[in-house]
């Protein structure tokens, strides 16, 4: 479901190491993934491992880690799966809901967007 890419920076847990990439913004997937020799190379390590379901249905398992992600002047820490090696980056639904950008396919370009929080609302 990917519709248009952008240049987008990685960066460390710590935010000292960073590293410039096209990513291909995905609204079909709900983490940013970036392959893991990338990852490795600059510092961001795996915390848990988990297994997702591919758009083919298949299964697969993958290391998740956290680093900063920067796209369009906006910064924000997030989760990153380890993908395969030379596979292309994906930006995903959580990685864009923090940075407050939504996608514009028909424009190929990110949007700002306000914060939204949701009332809990008692039903009677």
């Amino acid at each position: 479901m990917g519709t248009f890419r952008v240049q987008i920076e990685i960066g460390d847990t710590n935010g000292e190491r960073w590293e410039m990439v096209e990513a291909l913004v995905d609204t079909g997937a709900s983490y940013t993934t970036v392959p893991a020799p990338l990852l490795r190379r600059i510092g961001v390590m795996p915390h848990t491992r988990d297994v997702f379901t591919l758009a083919d249905g298949r299964r697969v398992e993958y290391d998740i880690g956290r680093g900063w992600i920067r796209v369009s002047g906006r910064t924000e820490v997030t989760l990153v799966v380890f993908g395969e090696p030379g596979a292309t980056p994906l930006l995903g639904a959580y990685a864009l809901e923090g940075l407050r950008l939504a996608p514009d396919p028909l424009g190929g370009r990110l949007m700002p967007v306000p914060g939204l929080l949701m009332e809990a609302t008692r039903l009677s």
